[in-house]
């Protein structure tokens, strides 16, 4: 299996010349986060990633995670890798240092994600849990409950959980139906069954809080009548430090395709009939779906970037074997016996594969830095409505990060198979578990068919296609900067985008017209209109690149424009043809299924 070797020149092009490091660094309290302390950050995560986490991904996907009792063991190496990770600081990157975190932009925390993702995916979700789970208590948790349990959750002392899923109950979390009694000294006593949890139960931490959904007595049915409660495996003692057990237990661990080092827990509460786990409210009661949608959101963000890491991976991995693999005789060449067989990336269509997976990864990594530089406005910048602003094309563009970077996760590291053609195929060479780990991430923290919806009912038609419109407003600004610098690769960008742009602009009136009148037609038209999207986002970033390249060729990787225009020509020349495909998809009922 070839090593892995994080991609730092490219991020660190994107963080200072895409997203603006140097405009996020004037935000309040992003001061500190100069570029050299950036430069230092990446290094050292590269460091860590490449040395010591990427090389227990082969092992954790051997030995997997396993359940002693209803204790889950990690594989051989994962806790002493957790150790270094936690006590170098690396879990407190992008929070409050109120409660001991480093307070950097999430841009920059996004782009250490990536590593540790890329690294080893299975080892990465650790952390995504916990991040999910300290943004969910530091916005809605009471004083007490983050002075108790944040700075442990930060420092990656202790470890947080989402547990939301029960087995009737998964994407219709109406149907929860774990049970919150009041104890009668401000706690509850949780009742029930969570399935699917991530590292709901591990040994890498001295503590595992678990964020439970659940239903209080007289609740109203459905999603109305859903509370959160924080339930802690072992609950605090006075001095803070882990005391009793509490009564909640992992009961299982799934037996998965991919991810095996990433423990997939059934966890049950209250089986010892003692009046149920104790848990206690986050916020007020009958909130618990609006205040878990702060966790899922940061998670969406960071399933996205685990497809763009996956794919990271795969690609840097079929390289190093295209490189190294000879076969066959050039084309156009001498054709005798005695001509030299060449290295497979000499060879065409293995030359189109590589380029189509590394221009697709770096495209949608750089709209998921952007997203997150887009947060870090939301969250800091003085003034009100460019708050607002930046929140909107956050919450816009989250469910077609998740979405469309995912299935592009999964359409790379297969392409990374074909590379490696038959010795693809066998384990031996890591190709395939690269496959097998990036398959969940269009599944897990809503399926894509679900972040398809979310765009097109929640995101954009909701609105009238305000957001929408107001980021075609902005990608057309970039797509005249792009046309009037010219040349063969702007104005090769520039042309591709604007024809891209006309499409979605006539997708969104379709679709902001139909989800009124039919909204049938449109979700069955969602996945369309989101892959549409995504490939215009990608080239809005595309063209924002070769700006870049262009106006300072020093700072951008070598190869910078000529992928630009790849992705271009390749990929984004693709969108128009979407807009018949997701006005035909509408007819689907139409359609005989047997």
């Amino acid at each position: 299996m070839a090593a892995y070797s994080a991609p730092i020149a490219e991020m660190r092009f994107i963080l200072s010349s895409i997203v603006g490091l140097d405009t996020l660094n004037t935000l309040p309290g992003y001061e500190d986060a100069t570029a050299d302390l950036v430069d230092a950050i990446l290094e050292e995560a590269a460091k860590l990633a490449d040395q010591v986490i990427a090389p227990l991904n082969a092992i954790g996907d051997r030995h997997g995670a396993t359940l002693n009792g209803n204790t889950v063991s990690m594989p051989p190496g994962f806790a002493e890798a957790y150790a270094q990770y936690r006590d170098g600081g690396w879990n407190a990157i992008p929070f409050n240092p109120e409660f001991g975190g480093q307070g950097l932009p999430w841009a920059v925390a996004t782009a250490v994600q990536e590593m540790w993702h890329s690294a080893n995916m299975a080892f990465g979700l650790c952390p995504t849990l916990n991040q999910g789970a300290v943004e969910a208590l530091d916005t809605h948790g009471t004083a007490e409950q983050k002075t108790l349990y944040l700075p442990k959750l930060i420092a990656g002392t202790w470890t947080g959980t989402m547990n939301l899923t029960e087995p009737q109950a998964g994407t219709d979390l109406g149907a929860v139906r774990c049970r919150a009694e009041r104890l009668g000294n401000g706690s509850f006593g949780i009742t029930g069954q969570k399935i699917f949890i991530t590292y709901g139960d591990h040994d890498l931490a001295e503590n595992i809080i678990h964020l439970v959904l659940a239903r209080v007595p007289g609740a109203p049915a459905g999603v109305k009548g859903i509370s959160l409660f924080l339930v802690p495996k072992f609950l605090p003692d006075d001095r803070g430090e882990p005391g009793l057990r509490n009564d909640a237990h992992c009961v299982g661990i799934e037996h998965k395709l991919g991810i095996h080092a990433s423990p997939t827990c059934v966890m049950s509460y209250g089986d010892n009939g003692d009046g149920g786990a104790v848990g206690f409210l986050i916020g007020e009661e009958n909130r618990g779906l609006e205040y878990m949608f702060t966790m899922m959101n940061n998670a969406r963000l960071a399933v996205g970037l685990q497809g763009v890491a996956i794919a990271e991976r795969a690609r840097q991995q079929a390289l190093a074997h295209a490189r190294d693999r000879v076969q066959g005789r050039p084309i156009g060449g001498d054709q005798g016996h005695g001509s030299g067989a060449p290295a497979i990336v000499e060879h065409p269509d293995v030359r189109r594969m590589l380029l189509d997976m590394r221009s697709r990864t770096d495209m949608a990594r750089t709209l998921a830095y952007y997203v997150a530089a887009r947060l870090d406005v939301a969250k800091k910048h003085p003034d009100a409505g460019q708050r607002d602003s930046a929140q909107k094309r956050v919450d816009l563009l989250i469910p077609v990060v998740k979405a469309y970077a995912t299935d592009l996760g999964v359409d790379v590291a297969s392409m990374g198979i074909q590379v490696h053609g038959g010795m693809g195929y066998i384990e031996e060479t890591g190709a395939a578990q690269h496959l097998r780990d990036a398959r969940i991430a269009p599944i897990y923290e809503g399926t894509n068919g679900i972040q398809a919806n979310d765009l097109v009912f929640r995101k954009t038609a909701r609105d009238g296609g305000g957001a929408m419109t107001a980021y075609i407003a902005d990608i057309r600004d970039v797509a005249a900067n792009a046309a009037r610098i010219g040349g063969p690769v702007c104005g090769a960008v520039a042309e591709h985008l604007n024809a891209g742009i006309d499409t979605l602009e006539l997708a969104t009136k379709w679709i902001v017209e139909t989800a009124s009148s039919d909204p049938a037609r449109a979700a069955a038209a969602s996945s369309r209109f989101l892959e549409c999207v995504g490939l215009v986002a990608c080239g809005h970033m595309a063209a924002m690149s070769v700006i870049a390249a262009t106006d300072n060729p020093e700072t951008a990787p070598p190869d910078k424009q000529d992928l630009c225009r790849y992705f271009a020509e390749q990929w984004l020349s693709r969108a128009p043809g979407l807009s018949t495909a997701i006005m035909a998809m509408a007819d689907l009922h139409d359609y005989a299924i047997n």
